[in-house]
C-alpha cells in the first residue's frame, strides 16, 4: 500500500479514482490542477503519481517533470484521452512509467498501480537469452525499458541516445534478443573506431580487384547480418559519403559492394546509437537531415547514472558477483556507508566508470565487505572527481542563491540527494544556505 497523488480536473473522475484506490488500502491525495499537484509534490512523501496529461494551467507533462525532480523514486502513470497514445509515448520518453487510456477501467488502474508499487523494491531486469542482463528500477530507467519492450518485436529502426557508458550497446543487444530476428546474427560496428577511408568497405564489403590488395570478394557487415540486426554505434561519426549509403539501406533496403555493380538486398534491422547531438549536427550541416529523420523513427534516451542515483547501488550489487567470479575472489558485499557513497557520486563515466571502480575494489579487497573508505580511496585516485563534484555543488548553490530546491533542479537530482551531498562536502552554510519559501 502507498500514498498516491491523483491529478485530474474532472470532479467525478477524480472522486472515482480516489474511492477505488482508497478501497484497496491506499492513501490518496486528490487535486484538480497542476499547481496544486506541484504543491503536493513539495510537501508530501508520495509513492506514486497518477496524472492526466491535459490539465488547465500547468500541464501533465509539467507535473511529470516536477515529480521527477522532487520525488524521483515515485513512478508516474499518465492518463490520456482515447486515441492519443502518441502523447502517452512522449510522456514515457520524459519519465512516465506507464499510461492509461480514458475512460479508465478500474481493473486496469488496479493492475498498473499494483505492478509499479509492488515492484519498487525489486530491480527492473531485462534478462533474455542472448543478451547481457540490464539492471535498474529508477522511473527514468523503467521508462526506457518500457519503450525497449514495446519496440523490440517490430521492424522499426531505433535510435539510442545518451552519454558514453549509459548502456546503449546493452539495450541494442536486448532489442535484438527480444525481436523476431533473434535467431539471426547481431553485428555491432563502432563507427568511431574505424578510419573514414575504411568504413564504407567495412559496412558494405568489396569485390575482388576493387582496390590494391583486394584479392577476393569480401562481404561487409550488412551482408554478415542478413536476417539479423546491425548496430551502428556512434553513428554521428559517419562521413557524408557513407551517410548517403546508409540512407539508401533504410529507404530502399539495397546497397552495392565497393567496386561492384550488383544490387544486394539488405535484410537487416538497423539500430543506431550516439552520444552526440545529431539534431544540432543537422543544423550545422555535418549530418544529413534525411538520414537523421530515418534513424529517429523510434528514439530511446538512456538516462545518465547521476539522474538515477538509486540504481548505482543496484548495479553495483549485480556487478560485484560477476567481478568476483572473474577474478577468483570470494563474494563481496557493500556496507551501508559504501552504498550511500555510490549513490552520491556524479559518475561522469556512468556505468562504465562504476564497473571499473568496482573491479579495482574487488582486486584490492582484503575482506568480505567493501566499506566507504575502500571506495573513497579509489575515487580520490581517479582524477579528482570528488573535488569536481564539490565544485559543481558550490556552483549550483551559488546560482540558486542557497535555495536547495532550485539547486537540486539545476543539478537534476532530488532535494534529498542534494542534502546528502551538502552534508558530505561540509557545505551546510554555503552560501547563506536557506530553504525556499
Amino acid at each position: 500500500m502507498g500514498t498516491i497523488l491523483i491529478v485530474e480536473d474532472r470532479d467525478p473522475l477524480r472522486r472515482m479514482l480516489a474511492a477505488a484506490l482508497g478501497q484497496e488500502g491506499h492513501q490518496t491525495v486528490a487535486v484538480a490542477t497542476g499547481e496544486a499537484a506541484l504543491d503536493a509534490l513539495e510537501r508530501r512523501d508520495l509513492d506514486l503519481v497518477l496524472t492526466d496529461l491535459k490539465l488547465p494551467g500547468i500541464s501533465g507533462l509539467e507535473v511529470l517533470a516536477a515529480s521527477r525532480r522532487c520525488q524521483p523514486a515515485a513512478p508516474v502513470i499518465v492518463m490520456t484521452a482515447h486515441g492519443t497514445v502518441g502523447a502517452a509515448v512522449e510522456a514515457m520518453k520524459h519519465g512516465a512509467v506507464d499510461f492509461l487510456e480514458k475512460p479508465v477501467e478500474i481493473e486496469d488502474l488496479s493492475r498498473l498501480v499494483a505492478a509499479h508499487l509492488g515492484g519498487r523494491e525489486e530491480a527492473a531486469i531485462v534478462d533474455v537469452p542472448g543478451a547481457p542482463v540490464i539492471v535498474g528500477r529508477h522511473p527514468l530507467f523503467r521508462a526506457a525499458v518500457k519503450l525497449l519492450r514495446r519496440v523490440a518485436p517490430t521492424e522499426s529502426t531505433v535510435l539510442l541516445t545518451g552519454e558514453s557508458g549509459t548502456g546503449k550497446e546493452l539495450f541494442a543487444r536486448a532489442l535484438h534478443a527480444l525481436s523476431p530476428r533473434t535467431e539471426g546474427p547481431f553485428v555491432a560496428v563502432n563507427c568511431a573506431a574505424i578510419p573514414e577511408a575504411l568504413i564504407e568497405n567495412e559496412l558494405f564489403g568489396h569485390e575482388k580487384g576493387a582496390f590494391t590488395g583486394a584479392h577476393r570478394r569480401q562481404p561487409g557487415r550488412f551482408e554478415q547480418a542478413r536476417g539479423g540486426t546491425v548496430f551502428l554505434d556512434e553513428v554521428g561519426e559517419l562521413g557524408a559519403g557513407v551517410q548517403s549509403k546508409v540512407l539508401r539501406v533504410l529507404e530502399e533496403r539495397t546497397f552495392e559492394r565497393v567496386g561492384g555493380g550488383a544490387t544486394i538486398q539488405a535484410d537487416v534491422r538497423l539500430v543506431a546509437a550516439t552520444n552526440r547531438p545529431l539534431e544540432r549536427m543537422v543544423e550545422e550541416g555535418t549530418f544529413r537531415s534525411d538520414l537523421y529523420f530515418r534513424l529517429e523513427v523510434f528514439p530511446i534516451e538512456l538516462p545518465p547514472l547521476r539522474d538515477r542515483p538509486s540504481d548505482a547501488v543496484l548495479i553495483a550489487r549485480h556487478l560485484l558477483g560477476g567481478l568476483a567470479r572473474r577474478h577468483g575472489r570470494p563474494e563481496l558485499a557493500l556496507s551501508a556507508g559504501a552504498e550511500r557513497l555510490l549513490a552520491e557520486q556524479p559518475w561522469p563515466g556512468n556505468v562504465r566508470q562504476l564497473s571499473n571502480l568496482l573491479e579495482r575494489a574487488v582486486i584490492l579487497a582484503d575482506g568480505p565487505r567493501l566499506g566507504a573508505a575502500d571506495l573513497e580511496s579509489l575515487l580520490a585516485a581517479g582524477g579528482g572527481r570528488d573535488e569536481t563534484a564539490r565544485a559543481e555543488l558550490c556552483a549550483a548553490l551559488d546560482r540558486a542563491g542557497g535555495d536547495r530546491h532550485k539547486a537540486a533542479e539545476l543539478l537534476g537530482v532530488s532535494v534529498r540527494t542534494l542534502q546528502r551531498r551538502i552534508k558530505r562536502h561540509e557545505l551546510e552554510g554555503y552560501p547563506d544556505y536557506r530553504d525556499s519559501p
